[in-house]
């Protein structure tokens, strides 16, 4: 594929950034990504390598290679068409996947690997500059009717895969918009939201009927969960309307830190801070917005949630913003003979913690201190592992300043009430409990309800969202039909 000698002969290229003192002025997309020529290029270093490792490093199972080839060769409308044939959204996950075909790349065995996600990118925003992407909808009708769930990756790709296979799907959303946590978690500067917004007139045009601000089932006293639901239709209503549902809400319940102090203002999950910018963002008027203008802000969690709420702390124009992680600093560089194909466990840093942020890892918070019911600081320990557990290290006791502190520790299962109102078996984890085994795959033990995404495995990438998506729109239409033509 590719130059056969081009991953000798050429570099990897990465995409670029504007200045840090440019991109904290705005919410907009700073990324600059390959021009044709650049993107010609990575395409040329794609090896003839006979085992094409990237295909199942790709939880999509895109097509890398060949996509890769028609850049090289710039045929960029069947490169499109090649993307399209496994991926939905590419210019979601061209923006925001961590890019685990890359890590699986052959060529990252001993070199750097060649810049599969840049080249997604690239083709993809080609394609809707050319007008390459268009409603495809079905040629004809089976008169079978379909309710999709929650309206974020997961959903949006079974759905979009349902009505293409000619079912009559409604997709319903909680919140004011579609999207999910693409929507009201990812921050406007690492996905703007038109590219969710483009999506959504497609799928109306190919038959899609959106439904938002309806909430199915309740929504447990006291969530914290983003809620902004004008309407509630009952579980037992959707199983008497629709011949399939399918459920496809998110694993929102926010990880929790109970410890001394929890109760004091100024402390928020992640998740009551990160939707309310991007709500703003998109032109709402709210009251009371949570802002860490001029604030010593404390980040806890070291993951991409915790990054996203650097970023935007960054932006409000925070004095000061730390992010803690309570494992170990990883090494800055993996051991690839150890790791390869797999993700390897290495020092991540983000363009949010390059605009500014103190990263502190090993570190445990004890308590939580403040004044007049307000956070005006933590008490933190180092800790370190033994015996499989993590210890506190005496002597590492201290103190940090915060006036705002966010809680970034991941998210434990979905919301329990949609899966006890339908009632769903869950797993031990409370996510809902769905095998996915060809005959009968993502099939809950309710008839006629399905569940995928965050809901059923828990939280993960916008890519596997995608893929269950897709493959659990296959098994609905299969238990539809008697048989079904849609990809796996």
């Amino acid at each position: 594929m590719g130059k056969v000698t081009g991953f000798m002969e050429y570099e990897r290229i990465e995409e670029g950034y504007k200045p840090v003192a440019e991109r904290l002025k705005h919410y907009k997309e700073f990324v600059v990504g390959l021009d044709e020529s650049q993107a010609k290029v990575q395409g040329a270093r794609c090896m003839d390598c006979g085992t094409p490792f990237c295909n199942n490093g790709c939880p999509v199972n895109n097509i890398i290679p060949d996509f890769n080839d028609l850049v090289y060769r710039g045929d960029w409308q069947n490169a499109i068409e090649v993307l399209h044939s496994t991926n939905n959204f590419p210019e979601f996950t061209g923006r925001i996947c961590p890019a685990p075909c890359e890590a699986a790349c052959t060529l990252n065995v001993n070199d750097d690997a060649v810049g599969i996600k840049s080249i997604e990118h690239a083709i993809i925003d080609r394609a809707w500059a050319e007008g390459w992407v268009q409603p495809r909808p079905a040629k004809h009708k089976t008169g079978k009717k379909v309710a999709v769930v929650g309206s974020g990756p997961a959903g949006m790709a079974a759905a979009q895969q349902l009505a293409r296979a000619g079912h009559d799907v409604t997709l319903f959303e909680k919140n004011d918009r579609i999207g999910g946590l693409l929507r009201y978690g990812i921050p406007d500067f690492k996905m703007e939201k038109s590219h969710i917004d483009r999506r959504a007139e497609q799928l109306k045009a190919e038959g899609v009927t959106i439904r938002t601000g309806v909430l199915v089932g309740k929504m447990p006293e006291g969530s914290k969960v983003t809620n902004w639901a004008k309407e509630t239709i009952s579980p037992e209503q959707l199983k008497k309307d629709f011949d399939a549902v399918l459920l496809t809400g998110g694993s929102e319940q926010s990880r929790d830190l109970p410890v001394p102090g929890r109760d004091l203002d100024g402390i928020h999950f992640a998740m009551e801070f990160l939707p309310q910018q991007n709500k703003v963002n998109a032109g709402d008027k709210l009251k009371g917005q949570l802002r860490a203008d001029g604030k010593h802000v404390i980040v806890i969690g070291g993951g991409d949630t915790g990054s996203d709420c650097v970023g935007t702390s960054n932006r409000h124009g925070a004095v000061s913003v730390t992010q803690f992680e309570v494992m170990p600093q990883p090494p800055e560089v993996e051991n690839r003979p150890l790791t390869w194909p797999y993700w390897p466990m290495k020092l991540r840093t983000s363009s949010s913690h390059e605009e500014g942020c103190v990263r502190e890892f090993a570190i445990s918070t004890k308590e939580f201190i403040g004044e007049k019911g307000k956070v005006t600081g933590l008490k933190t320990v180092h800790v370190e592992f033994k015996d499989g557990k993590l210890v506190e290290i005496p002597g590492t006791e201290k103190e940090y300043k915060a006036d705002m502190v966010l809680l970034a520790m991941g998210f434990v299962n979905p919301v329990a009430t949609i899966l006890d109102g339908f009632g769903v078996d869950k797993d031990a984890r409370g996510n809902a409990k769905a095998s996915t085994e060809f005959t009968g795959g993502y099939a809950t033990n309710v008839a006629k309800v399905f569940a995928a995404g965050d809901m059923r495995r828990g939280q993960s990438l916008v890519v596997w969202a995608i893929r269950e998506g897709r493959q659990a729109a296959r098994a609905v239409d299969e238990f539809l039909m008697g048989f079904s033509d849609l990809p796996r």
